[in-house]
């Protein structure tokens, strides 16, 4: 199996993931998981925000093999975290995530694998500023499994903090 496979594939681990959350109580749902932290459904709202901007933004900049661009983080993660609040129940947020991830990894398997690895600036960045390595869609990719882990950790944590794992 190639990395890029690998790295997409761990990647679409996520969606299966989110079949655990389903009958998640709901009081618990929208509770942060710690003080000053957001609840679960902000959290998935969150990645489920990020993983819309890879598909309207960012892919189709991989496509047109111009840089990707990304919008300021607080600004976006606040949408996301208001979304959440906007009464949207549970499962139509899951299913939204689910459904998103899944067209989003489609995207991701049906682009060569040169369009993955082509080395394109980021936010007219060239190279990650942390590892010194050339941002790619494929990079970026890797970057989000690492923040979708994180937070699948905090989650699963607050379950367990909560005797429901």
């Amino acid at each position: 199996m190639s990395e890029e496979i690998k790295i997409i594939k761990d990647f679409n681990n996520y969606s299966s993931w989110l079949i655990t959350l389903e009958n998640m109580d709901e009081t618990l749902w929208s509770t942060p998981i710690a003080k000053g932290k957001w609840s679960v459904s902000e959290i998935i709202a969150h990645i489920t925000n990020w993983d819309k901007h890879l598909l309207s933004g960012v892919i189709p900049s991989v496509r047109d093999e111009i840089g990707m661009e990304f919008p300021d983080f607080d600004f976006y993660n606040k949408k996301a975290s208001d979304y959440a609040k906007s009464g949207i129940s549970q499962s139509k947020l899951l299913k939204e995530a689910k459904d998103t991830r899944e067209l989003l990894v489609k995207e991701l398997n049906e682009l060569p694998t040169k369009n993955l690895n082509k080395p394109l600036t980021a936010n007219g960045v060239s190279h990650c500023p942390h590892t010194l390595t050339p941002y790619s869609l494929i990079y970026i990719v890797k970057e989000f499994t690492d923040h979708d882990n994180h937070h699948k950790g905090q989650i699963i944590q607050f379950l367990k903090e909560n005797n429901l794992d």
